[in-house]
């Protein structure tokens, strides 16, 4: 009997065991299940952090190439900088793997600008300011060219003493800013000039007017009373001959209003050139001294043009070459250039200086005030040359005379 029971209780005993160890093996398996699912979410938790990371690394890259960036570190104790990235150049990213020395890196910069960079990079490395900005000009040893650059940079890191230890900056290319002050500076210098030569011009319009009007009204009154007819002829030539000087000034103020209002009617049509040329010169010989002459190496040369304006741009062209030229003479010819006719005026008068051939085609520009006239002639000339798809210039020495040209297409 009790052989009976302690086998019976035996039994189950193994059967409490057994149960056991089933049950604890499944408790492992769902904890086994349950850890590896949990190690699984956090491996793709870190899977898109690292994918959200090398996006924006990307999107970060990108940045640095669209604006021309590099980004640096400097350590202060080695003395020396290595680029994290450098989008200077514009194309493709650039990781240094070696440390540059300073020494280097300040070689490149422009002597101009050298010392001052330096001083100011010096300042930030030994504590004396926590911020760095500088504008340089970095030059290629290679090719000799250069290009305009702006650094920023601040101090990360300090050591036990509080002294600088790390210090990152960016460097960027300002290139395209650089071109755009230079420009700005430049139309401000243009439009400061313009704004004070249009406030001379207009000081000299009351004289340069009054001036013939007063002839012709002083001539006009003493006409009833001059009995000789060789005076009373004398006095109606000067009244005439100061009527043009009013008319040439009038003239000139109304081509440059239809200028600045932008009239740009043109009647083209067919016009020989040597026509022009002996209708100039026939009105001109009478009212000077000089001998004025043309040169036509063609019997007849047509070209499609603005009659009237062509006409205008050589009026100036000669008022022009007869205010200059004391003696000598005046001659007007062409030159054939391929499918362009160059048509010149040509003095034996002062000449102009290199330095201002190019300004005197500017409005109100005068380089003798003592002379008169508005300074409007040649800038009209040109705008209307413009018009006509041609291009106008000067050639000229100083005492040798100047060769004013107009060059137009022929068709």
């Amino acid at each position: 009997m009790v052989n009976l029971l302690f086998s019976y209780y035996q039994s189950n005993a193994v059967v409490v065991v057994f149960w056991m160890m089933a049950v604890a093996v499944v408790v492992f398996l769902f904890m086994a299940i349950f850890i590896q699912r949990r190690k699984g979410r956090q491996l793709e938790e870190e899977l898109h952090e690292l994918d959200k990371i090398r996006q924006n690394n990307t999107e970060y890259e990108f940045v640095l190439k669209a604006m021309k960036i590099a980004v640096w570190r400097y350590d202060v104790q080695k003395q020396s900088i290595i680029y994290e990235n450098d989008f200077r150049e514009g194309v493709n990213t650039f990781v240094a793997e070696e440390f540059e020395s300073f020494s280097n890196a300040m070689a490149s910069i422009d002597a101009s600008d050298a010392e001052r960079v330096r001083q100011a990079f010096n300042d930030i490395v030994e504590g004396r300011t926590d911020y760095y900005h500088q504008e340089y000009r970095i030059n290629y040893m290679s090719s000799g060219s250069s290009y305009w650059e702006e650094s920023y940079a601040t101090i990360v890191e300090r050591d036990e003493n509080g002294k600088p230890s790390k210090i990152v900056g960016t460097s960027q290319r300002i290139d395209e800013r650089k071109e755009m002050e230079a420009s700005l500076v430049t139309a401000r210098n243009k439009a400061e000039e313009s704004d004070r030569l249009k406030t001379a011009f207009l000081a000299n319009m009351g004289h340069e007017i009054r001036t013939p009007l007063n002839a012709i009204v002083g001539f006009a009154d003493l006409l009833p009373v001059v009995e000789s007819e060789k005076d009373r002829n004398q006095l109606i030539k000067e009244i005439q001959s100061n009527n043009h000087k009013l008319l040439r000034i009038i003239d000139g103020l109304v081509s440059m209003s239809k200028i600045e209002a932008g009239a740009k009617s043109l009647m083209m049509a067919k016009v020989d050139i040597n026509e022009i040329l002996h209708k100039v010169s026939d009105t001109y010989q009478p009212m000077t001294t000089l001998s004025i002459f043309t040169e036509c190496p063609l019997e007849e040369l047509p070209i499609k043009t603005d009659r009237e304006k062509l006409l205008e741009i050589l009026d100036n062209l000669m008022q022009n070459a007869l205010k200059f030229t004391s003696h000598g003479s005046v001659t007007l010819g062409y030159d054939v250039l391929g499918s362009n006719v160059r048509i010149w005026v040509k003095d034996t008068g002062k000449g102009i200086p290199a330095e201002d051939q190019e300004k005197i085609f500017e409005r109100f520009v005068k380089l003798d005030e003592f002379i008169p006239g508005t300074g409007l002639g040649l800038s009209v000339a040109k705008s209307y040359a413009l018009s006509l798809n041609g291009t106008m210039g000067v050639e000229s020495q100083v005492g040798e005379g100047s060769t004013f040209w107009v060059e137009l297409p022929i068709s």
